[in-house]
């Protein structure tokens, strides 16, 4: 069983109370957290990672749970994402190992969540930053949660670490007027629309 023994975890919340328009009746909330762990692959080729996913789950749950606090609880989180920011002596493999753990965790606390978890990942150094898209959690078309936080650890990752990163939101971009499917027309069905 691999150790991802975990080094720090960083909370970042943000409210938006205008963006250049008249303020929204309720500010939008945005929200990350991010575990900084030890990679146990770090400088070594292992060709069955995939078990390692399953050693993740409980860290995903955990991540999950303070993440919908923080924000107030899972009834207003209408958006999400999810990254991973490996150190220099890791491989991209094993930051996709946070695709099921992280993404099934969110999904699995906040109910109804039918749409792709967006996702991002990539090699860097110490103070390595990351955009984490972000998405409805219902309609993978909802042009309004087209959206992104930047987080970053200002110590991680070190070489042999890895940031995992989970994201929600509470609401559509401030003054959102694109167009497209609004976040009330949402059949929930497919994941699309």
């Amino acid at each position: 069983m691999p150790d991802f023994s975990i080094r720090k975890m960083q909370l970042t919340l943000e409210e938006v109370h205008h963006d250049g328009g008249t303020p929204p009746e309720t500010p939008r909330r945005l929200g990350a957290i991010l575990a900084c762990v030890a990679n146990p692959f770090a400088g070594r080729f292992e060709a069955d990672l995939q078990p390692a996913m399953e050693d993740l789950k409980p860290l995903g749950a955990e991540m999950s749970e303070r993440l919908i606090a923080a924000l107030g609880g899972k009834e207003a989180i209408d958006g999400y994402g999810k990254g991973a920011v490996v150190g220099e002596n890791g491989e991209l493999e094993h930051a996709a190992l946070w695709h099921v753990p992280g993404g099934y965790a969110m999904r699995g606390l906040l109910g109804e969540s039918n749409a792709i978890v967006p996702s991002c990942m990539k090699r860097g150094g110490v103070g390595t930053r990351l955009d984490v898209p972000l998405g409805h959690i219902n309609a993978a078309y909802v042009r309004s949660h087209f959206d992104g936080i930047e987080v970053g650890l200002p110590d991680g990752p070190r070489a042999d670490e890895i940031v995992f990163v989970l994201a929600m939101s509470c609401g559509g971009r401030v003054h959102s007027r694109m167009g497209g499917l609004e976040a009330w027309q949402v059949k929930g069905q497919d994941g699309l629309r």
